[in-house]
């Protein structure tokens, strides 16, 4: 057997690595390998929905069902309908991820309907009352109807802000203590437990304090404004702390180890570097713990008390707040008595509350997103 016939014996697949490829020209390629896959068209979702509820209105008014029935029924039919579809259409998979969207959008529905009933109610209720009378006058010499709320909106202002400059400095300071300095150390538990029972804490045990406090300075029952600002200020003080360490932990390492190379000492790094830094988040959770009190109602019925006139020292006598002066309005009389100009006094302070608290909350996004740290070059 020659040398050539032995190496071609050794290497049988040899040959097949040089013989040209061949196609079969009668094969089409993509008869069998679809470049894309079907899908719904754009309007499908629209067009499901249109069904769903066309379908769950035609059953709706067959059996007399109210305009509730028809919204779930329709909505139920849009659940299943639009994956089933899909999965006749698209294929299993792109069936599930539908069924996924729409089930998550139906929580969100679900979360949603409870805040948007508050609301709507509140101001269809409450936009009656509103007028420049409501906004500039009190109900000093008022017996029936007439007057405004403009004592209860500065009392709220006015105690809210005293409660604020308490709360803030020391809700702040404790944080800085617990990222910055007290690492460990036992005095850093204690205070983080006692943040975290405050946290917990009812508002009327808030009160109660604030009055057993004045009790042993002013004697038995009293009412003075600065001792709902003190008891508010029980409640916020822990929001504050919490909002200010998360803050501050959020801020990079780096920064500070930098500052430290350069000689800074530590309480110059807080100041100039630590704080700026995290200051957009410290001033949303101060705004938000201020809206968080804004409504409170127990703690300054049982301290700050009921005024029908305006009182701007909040060291000398009973100060009115929108909270107070809603539970006032609402239950004058007893529970059984309506009377329509309170309850309509009642429903207009509480839309000046929800607008109060709204406006905080916006007024935090906005301060936070303008202190908040610029990443851009």
């Amino acid at each position: 057997m020659s040398g050539e016939d032995t190496e071609m014996t050794q290497n049988p697949h040899d040959a097949d690595i040089h013989q040209p490829f061949h196609t079969d020209p009668t094969t089409d390629l993509s008869t069998h390998v679809p470049l894309t896959k079907p899908q719904l068209p754009g309007i499908a979702v629209p067009l499901a929905a249109a069904v769903a509820w066309g379908l769950s209105g035609l059953i709706s008014l067959f059996l007399e069902w109210p305009v509730a029935g028809w919204v779930v029924l329709g909505w139920v039919f849009f659940v299943v309908g639009m994956p089933a579809w899909a999965q006749a259409v698209e294929g299993r998979r792109k069936a599930v991820d539908r069924l996924v969207t729409a089930l998550v959008w139906t929580t969100f529905a679900v979360a949603m309907m409870p805040l948007v009933a508050v609301i709507w109610t509140v101001v269809s209720r409450g936009a009656g009352a509103l007028s420049v009378e409501f906004f500039t006058a009190s109900q000093q010499g008022v017996l029936g109807e007439g007057g405004g709320i403009y004592h209860a909106i500065m009392g709220t202002l006015i105690i809210t802000l005293i409660a604020s400059l308490i709360s803030i400095p020391i809700g702040i300071m404790a944080a800085v203590y617990l990222v910055e300095y007290g690492k460990g150390n036992r005095l850093a538990r204690v205070l983080t437990f006692l943040v975290d029972v405050m946290t917990g804490i009812p508002s009327i045990v808030a009160g109660l304090f604030a009055l057993a406090l004045f009790t042993l300075l002013l004697g038995p029952l009293p009412r003075i404004a600065i001792g709902g600002s003190i008891a508010l200020s029980v409640l916020m003080i822990p929001i504050v702390v919490r909002s200010t360490e998360e803050m501050l932990k959020l801020v990079p390492e780096e920064l500070r180890e930098g500052a430290y190379a350069l000689g800074v000492p530590k309480w110059r790094t807080i100041t100039k570097v630590v704080l700026p830094t995290a200051l957009g988040g410290i001033i949303t959770g101060a705004t938000l713990a201020v809206a968080r009190v804004a409504g409170e109602t127990a703690p300054l019925l049982l301290i700050a008390g009921t005024l029908r006139g305006t009182n701007f020292n909040p060291f000398d006598g009973a100060m009115q707040t929108l909270p107070v002066l809603i539970f006032s309005e609402a239950t004058r009389g007893g529970l059984a008595t309506y009377v329509p100009f309170q309850i309509e006094r009642a429903w207009g302070a509480a839309l000046v509350l929800i607008i109060i608290v709204m406006l905080l909350n916006l007024l935090a996004r906005v301060v936070g997103s303008f202190f908040s740290p610029k990443t851009g070059r």
